[in-house]
């Protein structure tokens, strides 16, 4: 009798284990924790890097993440600006794209 009680708690504790890390998953138009979590590091790396450039740091820029593709929006001063922003985004770690949707003044 004992026994079957073990496995009961034990199998309890899988199947709760199991529903936790399904429910942790992610779909097409919703992201995962972990996702969520790492598209917020990965904007900060970004904001990081615009806001320290001199040239930038001027400018202002939003930053958006999903799912590893970041968004960068706002107004700029130069031509030579939205290519750099654009640079310096791709080179955080994680980054899977930059979408430059910079716009000069």
């Amino acid at each position: 009798m004992k026994n079957y009680r073990n496995w009961t708690i034990h199998g309890c504790i899988c199947l709760l284990f199991a529903i936790m890390i399904v429910g942790c998953g992610s779909t097409d138009s919703e992201e995962s924790t972990w996702e969520y979590i790492d598209d917020n590091v990965i904007t900060a790396n970004v904001k990081a890097l615009i806001y320290e450039d001199p040239d930038l740091k001027i400018g202002r820029i939003s930053i958006k993440t999903y799912k590893g593709v970041v968004l960068l929006s706002g107004f700029v001063n130069s031509s030579m600006a939205v290519a750099k922003a654009e640079s310096l985004a791709s080179l955080v770690k994680g980054v899977v794209y930059v979408k430059n949707s910079l716009v000069l003044k």
